[in-house]
């Protein structure tokens, strides 16, 4: 599918030395079509990489799409360039009166703090309340879905004493949920966490379905509204590579990381990465949009 993208992107180059068709802002207005129109709040302190993941992700499909990253006000990011926010990003009092066909709130690194905590948590609560009226799905991933359902459901998380680091098989629980089509009963997703939520607090809640779950890695997808809300506990959009750094990046700081589960060949850090979550990460966006 052809993304828009604005033309000086980083993620741009990347995804087309991959042959994803991307389509610069002059190319689009040509176009006589409406493109599908999709905020992503990036939350990530590595940013680019998150926004490639995310275009990459979303990139299986024969519509157009038009993407729009969104950028908080009351947090500075530290990883990222204030010029690249400032190019590429926009705010959201820009954006608040328009509509948008979906919605991508991502995870950040803070889910060992309680939510009201976190210095941005009122702006997010605000634009997660507006999500309700002004986009027709939204998907929450990892700490953005933690703090969806805790906004949203009051759905609380716990600690899980030490993190979920790897890949896990998952059951699909709603074989007939739309997001689920063409999906394999059981799918691989990483997840890289230090909390939780419970299946048993989210059965409690009538207006909440597990879609998929784990039996190593607890709840990974949750629906409400009819599909209107989507909360992701794993992370299917991440690259090969993602987990890797990370483990690396954690051992470089002396904290003795446990080797992240399923996703060395054998388990040896020294092997190559088996990737066996890309074909239903792509579809499952893909039967999203």
């Amino acid at each position: 599918m052809p993304i828009k993208v604005q033309r000086d992107l980083p993620a741009r180059a990347i995804l087309e030395s991959e042959n994803i068709f991307i389509m610069d802002e002059d190319r689009a207005m040509s176009q006589d079509i409406r493109p599908l129109e999709i905020l992503i709040l990036n939350l990530m302190p590595l940013k680019e990489d998150t926004e490639t993941q995310l275009l990459r992700a979303l990139s299986n499909t024969p519509l157009q799409v038009d993407c729009t990253f969104l950028m908080l006000s009351t947090h500075v990011s530290k990883n990222t360039s204030a010029s690249h926010l400032n190019k590429f990003y926009v705010s959201f009092d820009s954006i608040k009166k328009k509509k948008f066909d979906g919605m991508i709130i991502t995870g950040a690194p803070v889910e060992n703090m309680e939510f009201e905590e976190v210095n941005y948590w009122e702006e997010l609560s605000g634009i997660m309340e507006w999500t309700k009226t002004h986009v027709t799905s939204t998907i929450h991933i990892c700490w953005g879905a933690q703090a969806g359902l805790y906004y949203h459901y009051n759905i609380p998380k716990y600690d899980l004493g030490k993190k979920l680091f790897g890949v896990f098989p998952h059951t699909v629980v709603r074989k007939r949920s739309p997001l689920f089509r063409g999906f394999d009963d059981i799918f691989c997703a990483p997840h890289s966490r230090h909390t939780e939520v419970r299946a048993a607090d989210i059965r409690k809640d009538e207006r909440l379905t597990i879609l998929a779950e784990s039996h190593e890695a607890g709840v990974h997808i949750v629906e409400a509204m009819n599909g209107r809300q989507i909360f992701v506990l794993g992370h299917g959009e991440y690259d090969a590579d993602t987990l890797k750094k990370e483990y690396e990046r954690d051992l470089a700081k002396g904290m003795n990381p446990e080797v992240p589960r399923h996703y060395f060949r054998n388990d040896d850090p020294n092997e190559d990465v088996l990737v066996t979550w890309k074909a239903h990460a792509n579809l499952f966006y893909t039967n999203w949009v």
